[in-house]
């Protein structure tokens, strides 16, 4: 891969990074609400006690470039502000302490629908019209077209609420902060089942379904022809020469992926009550904590640039072709 190649794509991340930076201070400066009002919750202050907060907070100044610039060089600094909500905590310390609740969540997730979404794609699309490509195909259709949420609920329904087999809701058990540490991983597992199966399961279908068409479209290569005229059998077949080809569009897919599952499962958190950042979303919503919002939203955009870019420099390097 060559090194314009790799500069010229970095480069169109910052140049993304940079309009997200000012989509996010505009953004936020244009909803309705006084962001020193929703802090001090008085409806009796003083006109005084309002201007002196908008001073201390630089909202006396002119948005450009005043503002502007003294938003750009804290972000760079990595000072988001203080949430309104939690009393003055800085944003990236509530960022951070819903951010890993979210990665235990989504990893795992992540891990199981690659294996699943590639297995069953592979044998889809190498059986093309069998019962087997029936059934598979239509599952991840299905799967594919249903939002977490959707998937969750009926989760709830069936084996939490119906069975009892698993917790409706949240992360822990209240009060077993004193038990031991296998009771308290056991109790973590139990808590996890169920948002983690909504999330692979929503993944699942997406990745089956563009596996199931990367290897159809292998099948009619002539490297392909060549190994079943050898005499090879159909499994090692798909395994040594038809799959390692058909994940070159699944490596950009499942890179660019990583980037939107992050935005994507805030809803399935709100469904399990799950203290990650889809939980903290929808509690600053409703809470107007604009510092949040806007750190979180700032969070999520860099994240899927940065996915994007793995999966160009990822493609980049394993097909020459697109570096030209």
């Amino acid at each position: 891969m060559s090194g314009r190649y790799i500069v010229q794509k970095i480069a169109q991340a910052i140049v993304t990074i940079i309009a997200i930076v000012l989509l996010n201070f505009l953004l936020f400066r244009m909803m309705p609400g006084s962001p020193e009002r929703i802090l001090l919750r008085n409806p009796y202050l003083t006109q005084e006690k309002v201007e002196q907060v908008r001073a201390d907070w630089g909202l006396d100044k002119p948005l450009f470039p005043d503002q502007f610039v003294g938003y750009v060089k804290a972000t760079a600094a990595g000072d988001l502000g203080y949430s309104l909500q939690f009393r003055g905590q800085s944003v990236v310390d509530v960022i951070e302490s819903h951010f890993w609740p979210t990665m235990l969540l989504l990893i795992p997730a992540e891990v199981i629908a690659i294996i699943v979404g590639l297995t069953a794609g592979s044998y889809a699309g190498w059986r093309r019209g069998s019962g087997g490509d029936k059934v598979a195909s239509g599952t991840s259709l299905i799967l594919y077209s249903m939002p977490y949420f959707v998937i969750g609920m009926p989760l709830i329904i069936i084996f939490a609420a119906g069975l009892g087999w698993f917790p409706t809701s949240g992360m822990t058990t209240p009060g077993l902060s004193s038990a031991s540490f296998l009771t308290q991983l056991f109790d973590f597992l139990r808590h996890l089942v169920l948002p983690l199966a909504a999330i692979s399961l929503g993944l699942i279908g997406g990745y089956s379904i563009i596996m199931r068409s990367a290897i159809i479209e292998t099948r009619s290569e002539d490297y392909v022809t060549t190994a079943r005229a050898k005499g090879l059998k159909d499994r090692r077949v798909l395994r040594q020469h038809a799959f390692p080809n058909a994940m070159l569009p699944m490596v950009t897919i499942i890179a660019i992926q990583l980037g939107y599952v992050v935005a994507g499962a805030i809803t399935a958190e709100v469904v399990f009550n799950w203290p990650g950042l889809g939980t903290l979303t929808v509690d600053a919503l409703e809470t107007r904590d604009y510092p949040v919002l806007q750190g979180v939203f700032l969070l999520l955009s860099v994240t899927v640039v940065v996915a994007n870019l793995g999966a160009d420099l990822i493609y980049g390097r394993l097909d020459p072709r697109v570096r030209s």
